[in-house]
C-alpha cells in the first residue's frame, strides 16, 4: 500500500505540494475562533460535589459572589495602617466603583472583617461579570484595567495597591504564557534546523522539516482543531498551544528523519531520485502510520477522561498528530521528488559514501554477543529510577506552578498568606438546603457552625450564615488553615464533607463547594481517569502494535518496556525535584502528560527498531544478527530522532516557571529514555534473546521464508550521526 502511496505521490509531486498549499490556506483561513477555558470548575462533570455546590450557590444566592480579583492595601514603608491611610483607602475604593469599569458587577469596601489582625493589609473583594470570566482574554483585561486605574488612584498615598485573586492570575499568566510560548516556539524551530542540518551535513534538509510541519501541518491542524472543537462543543485549554508547537514540530521532524535516512540509503544503493523516495515511502511508510497510529490512540482516548482540561487537549493532539503524518508521508515525499538529490544535501560533499563511522556497528556487535547482560543492565537503569515514583507527590497550585513568583498576583497571594488565614483568598463554602424545599430552622445554625469550625484544618467558621430569600438554602463560609490549592486544604475539605454530611440537621443536605473542594474533585477524576484511560489506550495501542508487527508476542514486551519508561521518567523528575531541589511536589497533571508523550511518542522509536528487526530476520537472518544489523541500519535515525524531540522538549525548560520547568524535563528525559535506552538496548536485546518466539505466530516469512528485498540489493545504513 505504501509503495502505491510513494508512486502516486511522485507522479504528481507538483499538484499534491499544490494541493497543500490551497487546503492549507482554506483551512487556516475559514477556521472559527477559539476560546481557551481557565475555570477549574468548567473542566468537571456535573455529577461531582463542587460542581452540584456551584448550582446550589447559582439558584439561591444568585447576588453572592466568590471574589474575582482582590484589591490589596498595605503602607508603602510596609508599617500598619493608619485612620489616614484608612481614609485613602476607602477613597481609592470608591474612586474605583465611580469608574465603573466594563464588566465590574461589585467592589466591596475594607471592613474590620478584611483587615489583617497586625493591621498592616486591608482587602477589597471585587465582582467580575461571569460571562467575562469565561474569556481568559476578557478577564484579564478587566484585570488590568482595574490594576492601571487602582495604582493611579494610589498615587501621592502613602498607600500601596496591588491586585491579586482569579483576574489578576489570569493577567499574568498570559504575560507570563505568551512569552513562554515565543521562546519555545523559537527554540524549538532553531534547534531542529541546527540538529537536522548538522546530521546531513545540509542547509536545506534542516530546513525542510520545519516547512512540512511548521508552515504547512501546523495551520492546517489548528483549523481543524478549531473546527472540531466548534462541532463537538470541545473544551480548550490555554497550555495547547506551547504543547501543540513541540509535538508538531518534533513528531513532524521524527518522521521526516525515518523517510530521510531511507531515501538516502536508496541513493546510495543506486536507485535515481524519484526511485529512491517511492522505495522509501514503501519501506517505511508502515512504520510511520504506526507510529502516528500509536500516538493519536494514546492521545484521542483523552476523550474519555473525565477532566475537560484533558478531553481538550487529547482530540486537539490527536488531529495535530494525524496532520502531521499524513503530511510526512505525501507533502515531504513530494517535495523530495522535486528537489535534486544534490540540493537536499548540499553542501555536503560526501552523503553518497558510506562514511566509516562504526559506533552503531560496535552498539549491534554488543546486543549480539550478550543479549542477556544487556537486557538486564538497561532494564535494571530502568527500574532504579522507577524506584522514585515511590516519594511523588501531586500538587494543585496551577498559578504559582505557572508564572514567576515575582508577578503581583503572586506576591498578592504570598502576602495573604500572611496576613490573613492561608485560606482566605478563597474560603470554602457548605449550602444546607432544606429536603423538598422545606425551610431551614434558624435554631439549629449555632450549633453546626461549632461543628464544622472544630473540623481539623479549618481556622474557624463564619458565626452568621447567609440565608436565601426563600429561607430553604443557607451559606456557611468556611476559612480553611491553608492555601486553597494546598493538599493539606484540598484534605480538610475531604474532612469538612464528611462532617458536614454527617452532621447536617434532620431534614437538611449539605453541599461543600468552593476552590478547595473543586480540586479535591479534580483529584478523584484523576484518579478515575488512570483506572480507565491509561488501560484503554494501552491494549489500543498493544493492538496496533500487533496488527504493524503480526505477532502475538513482541507487543507485550514493547508495552512494558514502555510502561517502564514511564515510570522510570516519572521516578527520575521526583527525585530531582522533590528530593534533590526539595519542592513539596509536583504538579497533579503530570503523570498523565509523560505518560501520554513518553508511552506514545515513545513507542515511535521501540516501533521503527522493531520493524527494521523483523525487516533483518525476514531476509533470513537469525535473531542475534537481525538485532546487529537493525541497530547498524536503524540505530542512526533513532538517535538523531529521539536527541531533537528531547532537545525540543528542553526548550520547556526556558519558559521561567516551576511547571514547565518540570515537564519540560520529564518530556526531554523520557524520550532520552525511549530512544537511547529501551528503542538501543532494552528491545533489541530482548528480541535477540527470544529468537523466532518474539514474532509468534507470524513468523512463516521470518527466517528465509520471503524476504522484502535482497540482500545485496541494499547498501548499509551510515553507523554514525552524520
Amino acid at each position: 500500500m505504501f509503495h502505491r502511496i510513494g508512486q502516486f505521490v511522485v507522479r504528481r509531486a507538483w499538484w499534491v505540494i499544490a494541493a497543500w498549499l490551497v487546503g492549507m490556506i482554506a483551512i487556516a483561513v475559514s477556521a472559527p475562533t477559539v476560546t481557551a477555558q481557565t475555570d477549574e470548575a468548567s473542566f468537571l462533570p456535573k455529577h461531582y460535589e463542587s460542581i452540584q455546590a456551584a448550582a446550589v450557590q447559582e439558584k439561591a444566592f444568585p447576588a453572592s459572589f466568590t471574589p474575582s480579583a482582590l484589591a490589596l492595601f498595605e503602607r508603602s514603608d510596609g508599617g500598619a495602617l493608619t485612620e489616614a491611610d484608612k481614609a485613602a483607602v476607602a477613597k481609592i475604593v470608591q474612586g474605583l466603583t465611580d469608574k465603573k469599569i466594563d464588566a465590574v458587577e461589585r467592589i466591596v469596601p475594607v471592613s474590620e472583617q478584611t483587615t489583617s489582625k497586625d493591621g498592616k493589609y486591608a482587602l477589597a473583594p471585587i465582582a467580575i461579570d461571569k460571562i467575562k470570566q469565561q474569556d481568559p482574554k476578557q478577564f484579564g483585561d478587566v484585570a488590568k484595567d482595574l490594576r492601571d486605574e487602582g495604582k493611579a488612584l494610589a498615587q501621592g498615598t502613602d498607600v500601596k495597591f496591588q491586585l491579586g485573586g482569579a483576574a489578576a492570575q489570569s493577567l499574568d499568566q498570559q504575560e507570563a504564557s505568551g512569552a513562554a510560548d515565543a521562546v519555545i516556539a523559537l527554540s524549538t524551530v532553531v534547534l531542529v534546523a541546527i540538529i537536522v542540518g548538522i546530521i546531513f551535513r545540509s542547509v536545506l534538509a534542516g530546513i525542510l522539516p520545519l516547512l512540512v510541519s511548521l508552515f504547512f501541518a501546523m495551520p492546517t491542524a489548528n483549523g481543524l482543531i478549531a473546527y472540531a472543537t466548534k462541532a463537538f462543543d470541545l473544551e480548550s485549554t490555554p497550555v495547547l498551544s506551547a504543547i501543540l508547537i513541540v509535538v508538531v514540530l518534533g513528531v513532524g521532524t521524527d518522521y521526516f528523519l525515518f523517510l530521510a535516512f531511507r531515501y538516502r540509503e536508496r541513493l546510495r544503493a543506486g536507485d535515481d531520485r524519484k526511485e529512491a523516495v517511492v522505495n522509501a515511502v514503501g519501506r517505511v511508510g508502515e512504520a510511520i502510520a504506526s507510529a502516528a497510529g500509536a500516538v493519536t490512540v494514546a492521545f484521542a482516548v483523552l476523550v474519555l477522561s473525565s477532566l475537560g482540561m484533558f478531553k481538550a487537549l487529547g482530540p486537539a493532539l490527536a488531529i495535530a498528530v494525524v496532520i502531521t503524518a499524513f503530511a510526512s508521508l505525501t507533502l515531504a515525499p513530494a517535495l523530495l521528488a522535486v528537489i535534486p538529490a544534490r540540493g537536499v544535501f548540499w553542501p555536503g560533499k560526501k552523503w553518497m559514501q558510506e562514511p566509516g563511522n562504526a559506533r552503531f556497528t560496535a552498539l549491534g556487535r554488543m546486543v549480539q554477543k550478550r543479549p542477556a547482560m544487556v537486557a538486564l543492565a538497561s532494564g535494571g537503569v530502568l527500574l532504579a529510577l522507577s524506584a522514585g515514583t515511590l516519594n511523588y507527590n501531586g500538587i494543585f497550585d496551577l498559578a504559582g506552578s505557572s508564572m514567576p513568583k515575582e508577578k503581583e498576583s503572586m506576591v498578592v497571594q504570598d502576602k495573604l498568606a500572611h496576613g490573613f488565614s492561608a485560606g482566605a483568598a478563597d474560603p470554602s463554602h457548605v449550602y444546607l438546603t432544606g429536603n423538598g424545599g422545606a425551610k431551614l430552622d434558624p435554631a439549629t445554625f449555632k450549633g453546626y457552625v461549632a461543628v464544622l469550625g472544630a473540623v481539623p484544618g479549618v481556622a474557624q467558621a463564619a458565626p452568621e450564615p447567609q440565608l436565601s430569600e426563600d429561607g430553604t438554602t443557607a451559606d456557611f463560609t468556611v476559612m480553611l488553615k491553608d492555601k486553597p490549592d494546598s493538599n493539606e486544604a484540598i484534605d480538610a475539605v475531604t474532612e469538612l464533607r464528611k462532617v458536614a454530611h454527617s452532621q447536617a440537621p434532620a431534614g437538611t443536605e449539605a453541599k461543600v463547594g468552593g476552590l478547595s473542594a473543586i480540586y479535591k474533585d479534580i483529584n478523584l477524576a484523576m484518579t478515575q481517569d488512570y483506572k480507565t484511560v491509561f488501560p484503554i489506550a494501552g491494549l489500543l495501542i498493544l493492538l496496533i502494535l500487533g496488527l504493524q508487527l503480526r505477532s502475538v508476542v513482541a507487543p507485550w514486551y514493547l508495552m512494558a518496556s514502555v510502561g517502564l519508561g514511564f515510570t522510570a521518567t516519572l521516578g527520575a523528575a521526583t527525585l530531582l525535584f522533590q528530593n534533590l531541589k526539595g519542592e513539596p511536589g509536583m504538579m497533579f497533571m503530570l503523570p498523565i502528560l509523560i505518560y501520554l508523550f513518553v508511552v506514545a511518542i515513545g513507542t515511535d522509536y521501540n516501533i521503527l527498531i522493531i520493524a527494521r528487526l523483523r525487516e533483518e530476520a525476514r531476509e533470513g537472518r537469525s535473531p542475534r544478527e537481525a538485532a546487529r544489523e537493525a541497530l547498524r541500519h536503524g540505530g542512526p535515525t533513532v538517535a538523531a530522532a529521539g536527541f531533537i524531540l528531547a532537545a525540543s522538549f528542553a526548550t520547556f525548560m526556558l519558559a521561567g516557571n516551576v511547571f514547565m520547568l518540570e515537564f519540560g524535563f520529564a518530556m526531554a528525559f523520557g524520550i532520552f529514555l525511549a530512544a537511547f535506552v529501551m528503542a538501543l538496548f532494552f528491545t533489541p536485546a530482548l528480541t535477540a534473546l527470544l529468537g523466532r518466539a518474539a514474532w509468534w505466530p507470524g513468523h512463516g516469512d521470518i527466517g528465509g521464508h520471503g524476504p522484502v528485498e535482497p540482500v545485496a540489493a541494499r547498501t548499509p545504513e551510515p553507523a554514525g550521526l552524520h
